[in-house]
């Protein structure tokens, strides 16, 4: 314990807690070591293993959670919760949980503990943890939970202190960079600002599936709410600032920074090697070994940097902060002076300036403040208004004007005047609003908790403390719902959650109803089209793709059972539409056809989807073959029926297999052969006629027959278009076609180019064969219908022949 000359030394009290009911002097404990070490664990267990007992927490809600363990134990009339915005103090409490600030040291009890003792050194709020190391004690035990790196200065600050050292329960292993969405679940993502946290809360939304998160500025109950979302399993992230590094015990199996700086109220600085390891000690629980590594543009950690954290080895501290506890409240002047009073030992320094003296010092020039502070009385007040802390940081003097308001009102009459307090409660009582707005509405309301918690300030201050937790919880529960809606997409992370942990085929509950709808555990993905999966059209990007992913696992045993439906499929299952080029299976599109080597062989590109491996698209294009040809055999019968019936014939064979590979058209060349009468007779038998200019069969210039053997010859001619329309059925001439490629479509199809017009191919063989007969022996003039028999004019007959 603190020795009475050593505190006096230091400008202390003395120790009220020596010799008050206890029968041996108080032993002085401090146990140090990383995170995950059981330190806190311990000291409630040695807490409530004595008569009586208080420890003091670096955060309201570390307060809170281990409140309501001790009360799980003892029973809530045994325990007590001091915060500067919560005080439950039960007339028979033993054991108190307190926010190290809000610790009241006035209470002898038999055990006395602060967690996180190495805290003193910091610049802001180091001055209150040095005074409980050097004055807090317990009447039996006093014991003090930190990091290793205060273990000299606790030896020279505190005589005969005992110290003990508890090795990590687990390991903690460095793992090198990571993308941000290629993070392992169950991995706290560290960013050090708020628009950092939303823009990497966002991106993991977006690809998987959402994230739990936690800023300072979370109320206790919105940061639970967002724990337990974790905790529970319904997102396998969490996007953090260093809000986690104190205390917060998840389960958390890796830690990835965002970046490695941060603004710690007065610059930017770099975060050190202890802050490092205080945050990424956070992965790893009980026996369980974690990670940590760097992730999204945080460069890499340093090899020495890397090996300490994962050693646990650091730097000692070299000082601590220090204030002066021994304050006079003979006027302001005073009060300031004794407040900057010089440390007076080493190893202790002055810290930041805080902001209860920045308040100070602005009221301190205030006239009507100056004029009130009339006595000892006077000032003392001051000071605590002073000390209401300023959660909002708004940056103008509006936390000033209240901290006046509300002293010279208690001074004047002796409590805070309820109609003000009521206007400024009810000016948050304000659901709506976005996640910022919230925020800063449950800052406000910290304040006025904070105001509420002041008894002696207070009329009727049960009721206005149940309201200000009413609307800190309205709040938070808004602000928690706030977070859900923008950061977490339940159906996707509930997918993504199934799809890493499957095991098999069913491990997913997955089904394609008879509606072709394709549903995964629950959620409606999508419906099957063909082999494919037509997704929500509200899902995009990011979304989509993972719905895709889903849907591979869900398909994987509807895949080979419609397969094999399609396989046995008859033909009348199946559809051509020419128009699309595609090949349809119960009006499902499930191949594109492109010109081939020949006419009569298009081929037939099957629609690649995501679900199909090599293997079956193969079993698809042979059951589409089959089907086209059977087309190709009903729509051109007469051609296939004609080459079949020549293959014995040697004279005919050739001209057959010509005529099969033009699609029933197909010009005569000049130096060609003139078949013999009973072969021309032969080929006339089976419905080809031999023409003075072709070969062709008179059955496939019908329009059917050629409206299908357009759409072959278009899929060479106009590969990237549509196919031009065709001449109306009956017309025996047209006007020449406007571009090569229609040319060429026309003349496959029989048309014969005569110049200004172009002529169907029959009509202008059956024309040449009777001019033929007729010019035989003499030259013969054209008859005066010849014309009329071309539908042309007769100015054009002479051109025409």
């Amino acid at each position: 314990m603190v020795q009475p000359s050593f505190a006096l030394a230091f400008g202390l009290a003395p120790d009220k807690h020596e010799g008050m009911g206890s029968a041996f002097p108080s032993r002085v404990r401090a146990v140090l070591g990383s995170t995950n070490t059981g330190k806190t664990h311990l000291a409630i267990e040695r807490l409530l293993a004595h008569r009586s007992g208080m420890i003091g927490f670096p955060l309201r809600l570390l307060a809170r959670e281990n409140y309501d363990r001790m009360v799980a134990q003892k029973g809530a009339g045994a325990v007590a919760l001091i915060t500067g915005e919560e005080k439950i103090i039960p007339a028979g409490a033993r054991w108190y949980a307190c926010t190290v600030e809000a610790m009241p040291l006035d209470r002898p009890v038999e055990f006395m503990a602060v967690d996180e003792i190495q805290l003193c050194a910091d610049p802001d709020r180091g001055h209150v943890f040095t005074d409980r190391l050097l004055n807090a004690r317990g009447m039996v035990e006093t014991l003090f939970l930190g990091a290793e790196t205060i273990r000299p200065l606790l030896q020279c600050l505190v005589p005969g202190i005992t110290i003990d050292t508890r090795p990590r329960l687990s390991t903690l292993t460095h793992t090198g960079a990571t993308r941000l969405l290629k993070l392992p679940p169950r991995s706290a993502i560290v960013a050090f600002s708020a628009a950092e946290v939303y823009a990497i809360a966002e991106a993991v939304r977006r690809r998987r599936g959402g994230c739990a998160v936690v800023m300072g500025q979370l109320s206790p109950r919105t940061r639970n709410a967002q724990v337990e979302l974790y905790q529970n399993k319904e997102v396998d992230y969490l996007v953090a600032t260093d809000a986690i590094g104190m205390g917060l015990n998840m389960d958390v199996d890796h830690v990835a920074f965002a970046g490695l700086s941060k603004f710690d109220g007065s610059r930017p600085r770099r975060l050190t090697a202890p802050e490092i390891a205080q945050i990424a000690g956070r992965a790893g629980r009980g026996m369980r070994d974690g990670t940590f590594g760097t992730t999204a543009d945080c460069p890499p950690l340093d090899g020495a940097l890397v090996e300490a954290v994962e050693t646990h080895r650091f730097d000692p501290l070299d000082h601590l902060a220090w204030r002066n506890a021994a304050l006079d409240f003979t006027s302001t002047a005073t009060l300031l002076a004794s407040l900057n009073r010089p440390p007076p030992a080493r190893g202790l320094v002055p810290g930041r300036v805080a902001s209860d003296v920045l308040t100070l010092e602005a009221l301190g020039g205030d006239a009507e403040v100056r004029a009130a502070c009339r006595d000892r009385r006077a000032v003392r007040l001051l000071w605590e208004t002073c000390q209401i802390p300023d959660f909002r940081k708004i940056g103008d003097d509006s936390h000033e004007r209240l901290c006046a308001r509300v002293f010279l009102s208690v001074l004047r009459d002796g409590h805070l005047p309820m109609p003000w307090l009521a206007q400024q409660i009810d000016s948050l009582d304000r659901p709506e609003g976005d996640i910022d707005t919230l925020m800063q509405r449950l800052l406000g309301v910290r304040v006025c908790a904070y105001l509420t918690a002041r008894l002696d300030w207070m009329v009727d201050a049960p009721h206005w403390q149940a309201r200000t937790r009413e609307i800190e919880d309205k709040l938070s529960d808004t602000l928690h719902e706030r977070l859900i809606a923008r950061f977490v997409d339940r159906r996707a992370a509930t997918l993504i959650r199934r799809l890493d942990h499957a095991d098999g085929q069913d491990a997913l509950l997955a089904a394609v109803t008879r509606h072709d709808n394709v549903v995964v555990e629950g959620h409606t993905v999508g419906r099957m089209v063909g082999f494919g999966l037509e997704t929500d059209t509200a899902l995009e990007g990011d979304e989509r793709r993972l719905m895709l992913r889903a849907a591979r696992r869900a398909l994987q045993a509807e895949i080979p059972r419609r397969l094999n439906r399609l396989v046995q499929s008859e033909d009348t299952r199946f559809a051509l539409d020419t128009d699309r080029r595609l090949i349809l299976w119960e009006d499902a599109p499930l191949a594109r056809l492109h010109a081939g080597e020949t006419l009569l062989n298009p081929r037939i590109d099957v629609i690649d989807t995501a679900f199909l491996d090599g293997d079956q698209r193969a079993r698809i294009h042979a059951r589409l073959r089959r089907y086209l040809d059977d087309v190709l055999h009903l729509r051109l019968a007469p051609l296939f029926n004609a080459h079949a019936s020549v293959a014995a014939r040697s004279d005919l064979r050739g001209i057959a297999h010509r005529l099969l590979e033009h699609g029933g058209v197909v010009r005569r060349e000049r130096d060609e052969m003139p078949l013999s009468p009973p072969a021309r007779a032969d080929l006339t038998a089976r419905g080809i006629v031999t023409g003075y200019r072709a070969y062709f069969m008179p059955a496939l210039l019908k329009p059917a027959p050629a409206l299908f053997r357009a759409f072959l010859i278009g899929l060479k001619t106009h590969p990237h278009g549509p196919v031009p329309a065709l001449p109306a059925p009956g017309l025996v001439a047209i006007d020449p076609p406007h571009d090569a490629r229609q040319a060429r479509l026309l003349a496959a199809l029989g048309w014969v180019d005569a110049g200004t017009t172009w002529l169907r191919l029959d009509v202008v063989e059956r024309v040449t064969g009777q001019l033929a007969r007729r010019s035989a022996h003499h030259p013969v003039a054209p008859g005066r219908d010849l014309a009329s028999r071309l539908s042309i004019p007769p100015a054009r007959l002479a051109d025409t022949l």
